[in-house]
């Protein structure tokens, strides 16, 4: 990987590693302090590298830094805490000792910090954006993306969430029982969401980013390895993300466009992730609650069969209805018409589809030019003229495109 694809890749995975280490050495009030000094590392492997080529190892370059940076800023600012043993000198601070970046050790500030972030003093919106930008590296762009709003709002949204955090005293570790359950909620949607933007990217310009989705089914997966925090819901999450995942390579082509699902090779899918999903779908079979991730998780299940069936389609679309009774969204009342135009036939989901009115949105467009293609080509190719003025990667154009080519030809 070359120096400038490598340091946005390290940023990714390892920024919010070291920031959830130091913040917890030095207490949430210092949280702000903890990004500067990895920012700052990253600044400067950015010149380093650039100038002398990379280093053997990277990720541990990056580790010992941010260490050395924190150790000077411990001397400097005499943070000697309980955390830390006041009777011990400056001087005999030791990064093997004092700066645990074990592997451990970052799991167990990740996990801590997830639910220290998602603390019911601030808002359930905060807390996901502030998940967002200290466990997964967001920027302020993709947060607003996210929240479909201005970069401005979440940036002074983040602040007051972290000076909340501050003023409260939080504390970084996981807390009890009761209070794990009531905030589980919020750590699963940033994982959701996490995921999402990775599986289809909207701030980026791109249809596929697999670190982040990597980077969502790995802190998923921490949930899961802890006693406390293993819930049938956090393995529902994690089957839902093997399921789409198992379709990385045959999602695009050569060229990044997208591959409809039906034109997909299924020899591409990944037969193992597919068997990791059933797995974690069975682990989810617990208790007596139904949550949307179990639902999204059977619904991505009938899609790792290919072939297309009425009973495929039919169970899809009862997965569908119970989902929008659980929680409504335009994106899942689209799929759900897609569905019924599958089972009962695109006449009776035209009509269902209209009902959304998403006029605004170059999904729903496309989803009526694709239903009334074969039935009405003229209304087709204005709704699909519709999409293409609407969508904003250049993989939508690309394949709204080749859609309006078809019916021209």
């Amino acid at each position: 990987m070359k120096e400038q694809e490598l340091i946005p890749h390290l940023f990714r995975t390892e920024y919010s590693k070291i920031v959830a280490v130091l913040s917890k050495l030095f207490g949430i009030e210092y949280m702000e302090t903890a990004e500067d000094i990895v920012s700052d590392t990253f600044l400067l492997a950015a010149e380093t590298w650039g100038l002398k080529g990379l280093p053997k190892n990277p990720t541990a370059w990056l580790y010992t830094v941010s260490k050395n940076k924190a150790i000077d800023f411990l001397r400097r600012e005499k943070l000697f805490t309980g955390k830390i043993i006041p009777a011990i000198k400056p001087e005999s601070i030791s990064p093997e000792h004092e700066i645990d970046l074990s592997s451990k050790n970052i799991n167990d500030s990740q996990l801590q910090m997830m639910f220290a972030i998602c603390h019911p003093c601030i808002p359930t919106e905060a807390q996901i954006g502030l998940s967002l930008n200290i466990l997964c590296g967001f920027g302020g762009e993709e947060i607003a993306d996210a929240f479909l709003t201005n970069k401005e709002t979440i940036y002074k949204r983040l602040a007051r969430a972290k000076e909340k955090l501050r003023t409260e005293k939080v504390e970084i570790e996981l807390p009890v029982q009761s209070e794990i359950n009531s905030r589980l909620e919020t750590v699963l949607t940033t994982l959701y969401l996490l995921f999402s933007e990775g599986y289809y990217s909207t701030s980026k310009n791109t249809i596929l980013r697999k670190d982040l989705c990597i980077e969502a089914m790995r802190l998923n997966l921490m949930l899961i390895q802890n006693e406390q925090t293993n819930t049938a819901p956090a393995n529902a999450l994690l089957a839902l993300m093997c399921f789409h995942s198992s379709r990385f390579e045959a999602r695009t082509n050569q060229n990044g466009d997208i591959i409809l699902y039906e034109e997909q090779d299924e020899s591409l899918w990944n037969k193992e992730l597919i068997e990791k999903g059933e797995h974690y779908l069975n682990c989810a079979s617990t208790g007596t609650r139904l949550s949307k991730y179990h639902l999204e998780a059977a619904i991505a299940y009938w899609h790792t069969n290919k072939k297309d069936t009425k009973e495929k389609w039919e169970n899809i679309l009862q997965l569908y209805n119970k989902l929008l009774q659980i929680e409504y969204s335009p994106i899942a009342a689209l799929n759900r018409t897609y569905a019924l135009a599958k089972a009962n036939g695109k006449e009776e989901a035209i009509i269902e589809a209209e009902k959304l009115g998403l006029s605004d949105d170059h999904l729903y467009h496309s989803l009526l030019g694709n239903l009334y293609s074969g039935l009405d080509n003229a209304k087709a190719l204005q709704h699909f003229k519709t999409a293409l003025a609407l969508a904003r990667s250049g993989t939508d154009r690309s394949a709204i495109t080749k859609n309006i080519d078809r019916l021209n030809s």
